[in-house]
């Protein structure tokens, strides 16, 4: 390795070495990032003007190179500070936690001991309250010699991890430069993707890519960025989804990858969401109720170094020998549960910890992006230099803003208030008077607000704070509702802390099931994510997002936060026009008022048009009311036309079942909403589907709620009804139209029913190489 220095942070340090005994989960969620740093303002401020703050510190053991921020540092007492803001009861915090709080401050306290050349110092943990404004400070004397000899022990466990992590990177790299693309030849249009996903690493900015479907564009992105890894000095590749097909694609791409370098040492991780991850969910998070969580750091290494056994490359054969394969798994899910659970740990926080010793981490939007993000927050621990693969992008919009935005249902607390302990009964009583005042003061059945209701949301902090300490004083206590209620209560309070142009917050209210009783639903209702991914962004070396329809730029640019540096490429599309023939129906209404007149023609439409060419078929409607009567008026008028209808709530199995009917020998016309399960993801080649009818411009209801986002957008923007409408509701058209053309050999038809897709301003958004016509109306 000639030299080579591993870096690594104090926090990751400790956690890696110090960290013993039960998964607890009971004295978290830790207090807002916000309501960290004003607690830690505070406590600083209340220190003497020569007092320090934020000091860099570093030492070196070996090739180990260990660096950090200590928090304060008071001269004239010689005493440094690690502060840790907390909430609840400070006596629940569990010891392990409390122990790995020492061993950071220790790490500091030699590194400072080194810089200062001091014999020795006083280290101090102070737990700021963020309830109580109150400091509680435990501190120790050590002297210099002491905290040298526990740093070398710390750094003497990590060093042998070090050293064959950094034997991986260099295998790892050396394998990256040498390897070529996994196919003799770019598909059409795959290679212009590659080139600039290289070439936006390569300038360390984000880039924006359309690119068409069928051109291979999972192995079209992971491969320039796996190459970029070596040359530009990247820790990681994260591969984000929107569905986990969009996962299982990933995976599949790193296979192929991996097959033309056989060598290759790359580790890939599957995230799975808790939910799906949890074996016992009927159990809390700490060894008291979980057998999993019992030990769980005890028996963490054995765990750790199983699966990334299970990822290494096949051993050289001998000269003349038959090449001997080794597994060399990726952790998908379902590999890394059975390496869990033959270790008798978490599955979930195993695949937590395999995050940090994995190249290629892949899972969904919500893992890098959302507000507790744990990749973005092992990034900014860790001081990786990431990048980020975002797949079917234009998702992210409506994604993110999910992510930021958080809703209360009077009519749970109504119920929750009967059936929780007694010690609870009086905050959360205090929540339900208060928002009884809300619904009294409120005379629309809904209405939005400049600010948010000050004495609410005081009521509300004061609850999730009482519920914290009950879980924490009763850990066996477990109850769902409870828990939901909690951390509703929980996220509402740290949108509520960022509140500003980019979110409303609304009730609307309804009739409860009795007279007396109204109901409503409070909303933090976040519309613009750009200020909480612009951070994000800012975190990578480059992100990269990319779907078929990404345009127009600025609509992503503005709403996503993308930097003014940001990269834009439109992939020239492999297809031709001649492929497909793109008729627009002006004849015919769908807008609401016009839905009943227009199921006949849109029946004779569809009918003449299979009559023509009989085939497989998708036809989409705004809603299920206006597609079950499109399919019920198109099965009189055409009783031996095989028709298939998408359900509402339609589960995995059912979804299998409506795409097998998709067969290269089957004919008939499945009838689905745009936007859902087959407006976007489905790949049916070839005679599989042969046309697809949209009959909807897929423009979001006009309501209360898009009509308030109309105006703030209008405000921000100046384009309020684009960016409310006309956008979202062009992309799931052009997504539902790309399910006809898969591959350079499929020929098909698309019918776009509505005068309004005549206009130019919509067919400017369409796809350049579509070549539009106007649909003779049938007799």
């Amino acid at each position: 390795m000639n030299g080579a220095t591993y870096t690594v942070a104090v926090r990751a340090l400790c956690e890696f070495t110090a960290k013993t005994g039960d998964l607890d989960l009971r004295f978290t969620p830790s207090p807002t990032a916000q309501e960290g740093i004003a607690g830690h303002a505070l406590v600083t401020s209340r220190r003497d003007d020569d007092y320090e703050t934020e000091i860099a510190l570093s030492g070196d053991f070996g090739p180990l190179h260990v660096r950090g921020r200590a928090d304060g540092y008071d001269r004239r007492a010689n005493r440094l500070e690690e502060i840790k803001t907390y909430r609840g009861d400070l006596k629940n915090m569990p010891d392990n936690q409390r122990q790995l709080h020492w061993a950071q401050v220790k790490i500091y306290g030699h590194l400072l001991c080194k810089d200062q050349g001091l014999d020795k110092v006083h280290l101090a943990l102070v737990y700021f309250d963020i309830g109580s404004q109150k400091e509680t400070l435990l501190h120790e004397e050590h002297t210099a010699l002491a905290l040298r000899a526990y740093f070398e022990k710390q750094c003497g466990l990590f060093l042998r991890w070090a050293e064959k992590e950094m034997a991986h990177r260099e295998a790892r790299d050396a394998q990256l430069k040498a390897m070529r693309f996994p196919h003799a030849d770019f598909r059409p249009g795959q290679r212009q993707l590659a080139e600039a996903m290289y070439k936006a690493s390569n300038r360390g900015v984000c880039l924006l890519a359309q690119a068409p479907t069928g051109i291979g564009k999972t192995v079209g992105s992971l491969f320039p960025m796996l190459k970029a890894s070596a040359k530009h000095g990247v820790d990681k590749v994260f591969f984000l989804a929107a569905k986990t097909s969009g996962r299982q694609m990933a995976l599949d791409a790193v296979d192929i990858i991996r097959a033309g370098a056989p060598l290759l040492p790359l580790r890939t991780l599957e995230l799975a969401a808790k939910s799906t991850a949890c074996v016992n969910p009927d159990k809390a998070c700490h060894g008291e109720s979980c057998p999993l969580a019992k030990g769980f750091y005890d028996r963490l290494p054995a765990a750790r170094q199983a699966a990334l056994d299970i990822m290494l490359p096949p051993a050289p054969s001998p000269a003349g020998a038959e090449a001997a394969r080794a597994p060399f798994l990726a952790l998908d899910r379902e590999t890394l549960r059975a390496v869990a659970l033959a270790h008798d740990v978490c599955p979930y926080y195993l695949s937590s910890e395999m995050a940090r010793w994995c190249d290629i981490v892949i899972g969904d939007y919500n893992y890098y992006f959302d507000i507790s993000a744990m990749l973005h927050s092992l990034t900014l621990l860790n001081d990786w230099k990431v990048n980020v693969l975002v797949d079917e992008a234009h998702n992210m919009v409506s994604r993110a803003r999910k992510m930021y935005s958080a809703e209360m249902e009077h009519a749970g607390l109504r119920m929750l208030r009967k059936v929780v302990p007694e010690e609870l009964k009086k905050p959360l009583d205090r929540v339900h008077r208060q928002w009884n005042q809300l619904e009294k003061d409120q005379t629309a059945e809904y209405q939005c607000y400049a600010t948010l209701p000050e004495k609410f949301m005081g009521a509300l902090q004061t609850a999730a704070t009482a519920i914290s300490d009950y879980m924490a004083d009763h850990p066996s206590y477990v109850d769902a509702d409870l828990q939901e209620f909690y951390f509703g209560a929980l996220l509402f309070a740290r949108l509520a802390e960022s509140f500003g142009d980019h979110a409303l917050f609304d009730i609307e209210k309804s009739e409860g099931a009795r007279a007396s009783h109204s109901n409503s639903v409070l909303c933090i209702r976040n519309i613009v994510p750009a200020p909480f991914l612009k951070p994000r962004f800012e975190s990578t070396h480059t992100t990269a997002l990319f779907s078929a329809t990404l345009s127009p730029w600025n609509y992503f640019g503005d709403m996503l936060g993308m930097p003014d540096t940001t990269a834009w490429v439109d992939v020239e599309s492999p297809f031709v026009a001649e492929q497909l023939s793109v008729q627009v129906a002006s004849h015919i209404s769908t807008r609401y008022q016009h839905r009943q007149q227009s199921l006949r023609p849109i029946a004779a439409l569809m009918g003449g048009q299979y009559q023509r060419q009989r085939g497989n078929y998708l036809a989409f409607f705004s809603s299920f009311d206006y597609m079950e009567k499109a399919a019920n008026q198109f099965a009189e008028a055409y009783p031996e036309v095989p028709v298939w209808r998408q359900s509402r709530r339609m589960d995995e199995a059912a979804r299998a079942q409506f795409l097998a009917r998709f067969t290269l020998e089957s004919e008939g016309i499945g009838f689905a909403v745009l936007g859902g399960s087959f407006g976007e993801g489905v790949d049916l080649p070839g005679a599989r589907l042969i046309g697809a009818f949209v009959a909807t411009l897929g423009l979001p209801q006009i309501n209360p709620v898009n009509e308030q986002i109309r105006l703030r957008m209008d405000a921000i923007f100046g384009a309020g009804y684009d960016y409310t409408y006309t956008y979202p509701g062009l992309q799931k058209v052009v997504q539902a139209a790309g399910r006809v053309i898969r591959t350079q050999s499929d020929q098909g038809t698309v019918y776009l029913i509505d005068d309004r897709f005549g206009r130019p301003e919509i067919q400017q958004l369409m796809p350049a190489w579509w070549r539009i016509e106007s649909a003779v109306p049938t007799p």
